[in-house]
């Protein structure tokens, strides 16, 4: 009977260790800090700002919790962004690739999308792919406007949605393709059509 008795003690002590072990882990779990897939010095993509580098990783106080940062430094403006670690992919993507670049200037080249009778809704159209963070949709805005610019001329307020197009795009390609400003500028110009307007 004793050595039953040993066994069931040490069964409960078994147990006791695991459930210790347990709470441990969760604990620990849950204190975990945030992990990023980025790090210092990569090419990234804001979708507001366009392309960035994160310069550096800072820890800062929000709402009496100390958090952390990557600083983002945005190519096409003297600005910086700070962007929680903890809900960076949320908020960033990575720089295309080489392959996808190509791509994005062969966008370029397909036929443009008009604006048609409901002006107002092209140019929300025009907008959230502006602000959608995907490069595709950014080389879209640059070629209908591009078009409707030639052909038809366009708003102070489109002239500056397709300047602004034009330079988020350039700044993708420059890091991208490992090109200068200028040697981007020129792609883009190549890959953009010129429209013979009909005289009347």
């Amino acid at each position: 009977m004793a050595t039953k008795k040993s066994s069931t003690s040490a069964k409960s002590s078994s147990a006791d260790s695991k459930s210790t072990a347990t709470r441990s882990t969760s604990k620990t779990a849950s204190t975990k800090k945030p992990t990023s897939k980025y790090s210092v010095g990569d090419k990234v993509v804001h979708p507001q700002h366009g392309a960035a580098t994160i310069a550096k990783k800072i820890k800062q106080e929000f709402a009496g919790e100390k958090k952390d940062y990557f600083v983002l430094d945005i190519a096409t403006e003297q600005l910086t962004v700070k962007v929680p670690v903890e809900s960076i992919d949320d908020l960033i993507r990575p720089i295309i690739s080489k392959a996808q670049a190509r791509k994005v200037l062969a966008v370029l080249k397909e036929e443009p999308q008009e604006a048609g009778s409901n002006w107002s809704r092209w140019y929300k159209v025009l907008t959230e792919k502006m602000y959608s963070g995907d490069i595709f949709q950014v080389a879209e805005v640059v070629r209908d406007l591009n078009f409707a610019q030639q052909t038809k001329g366009i708003s102070p307020a489109l002239k500056r949605m397709l300047s602004k197009a034009r330079v988020t795009l350039t700044s993708e390609l420059e890091f991208s393709l490992d090109v200068d400003e200028e040697e981007a500028v020129k792609k883009l110009d190549r890959a953009l059509p010129v429209f013979e307007v009909p005289e009347d």
